[in-house]
């Protein structure tokens, strides 16, 4: 992921936070406070026909130092394009990636409601650690997450 990919990554975002199953923001930050609450490392797009149709970054799970090795994973997938392994591509990459910068354990926080998600954390060794009953509020109604975590083979 490049700044020149910012406002396309962002356009995504948008289109994640319309379906009000991704997550619980509802306003898309300007690509300085996206990039600011990202790790420099472990950002990855998928390219079709010149045209980024996901994305893929880690988030400091805690600024604390015994959690270093800890991020949260966020992915989105351009809905024209989802259900083609662009997802499943994108996870292999940031595994890779996070593994070779030191990382232990992936983290993830996904509407139960958000089945594809849930699937595809579960396919590359995420496992369900537990659920958040009504944890915030979405438009006005209780929300709850299930949560996921992977922890590095390495």
């Amino acid at each position: 992921m490049l700044q020149s990919d910012s406002a396309r990554v962002l356009d995504i975002y948008r289109m994640g936070l319309e379906t009000r199953n991704s997550t619980f923001e509802t306003i898309v930050p300007s690509w300085t406070e996206w990039d600011a609450r990202h790790h420099s490392h472990s950002r990855f797009v998928d390219i079709e026909n010149e045209n980024i149709t996901g994305w893929i970054a880690l988030s400091p799970f805690s600024s604390r130092q015994v959690y270093k090795g800890v991020a949260e994973v966020s992915i989105y997938v351009d809905p024209l394009y989802q259900r083609r392994k662009i997802g499943s591509q994108l996870m292999k990459q940031v595994i890779d990636s996070s593994e070779k910068n030191g990382l232990w354990t992936l983290f993830s926080s996904v509407f139960p409601e958000n089945e594809a998600t849930l699937k595809l954390h579960q396919k590359f060794g995420f496992r369900i650690i537990g659920s958040r009953e009504k944890i915030a509020m979405l438009d006005g109604k209780w929300r709850d997450t299930i949560l996921l975590e992977r922890r590095s083979k390495k």
